[in-house]
């Protein structure tokens, strides 16, 4: 059984920085891909960015492009999301997930992840 818990999350002012963690315990495949979303309150749930353990290949919504950064420890057991001048609209539920399959940008319906966390809060003003 997969387990993935979210923390980092809480209040800061427009422009600052936050660092979310998720910790990923449990029998998993060695190579697979890794997400973050967000959902605002009345809005679908959106991929924010992604990492594929075996390559190290990473994505970006346009939306956070060159505010955030995904990465993960060496031994594999943590993923990090950086985010920087943050903004209201970046307001949401921040969830980590894990997609056993390939990684790439059908990975971002949230239908094609088998494993999620309970998600962890992030609110700008």
């Amino acid at each position: 059984h997969v387990q993935l818990v979210e923390s980092g999350g809480g209040s800061v002012q427009a422009g600052g920085s936050l660092r979310l963690s998720c910790a990923i315990s449990g029998r998993i495949y060695d190579k697979y891909c890794m997400l973050w979303f967000r959902q605002a309150p009345g809005k679908e749930r959106e991929g924010v960015a992604r990492l594929h353990t075996g390559t190290s290949t990473t994505y970006y919504a346009d939306s956070v492009k060159g505010r955030f950064t995904i990465s993960r420890d060496g031994g594999k057991h943590t993923l990090f999301l950086q985010m920087n001048s943050l903004k209201p609209e970046d307001t949401a539920l921040y969830f980590c997930a894990a997609n056993l399959g390939a990684c790439v940008d059908a990975s971002f319906n949230p239908r094609t992840n088998a494993y999620w966390g309970q998600g962890t809060q992030v609110t700008v003003s």
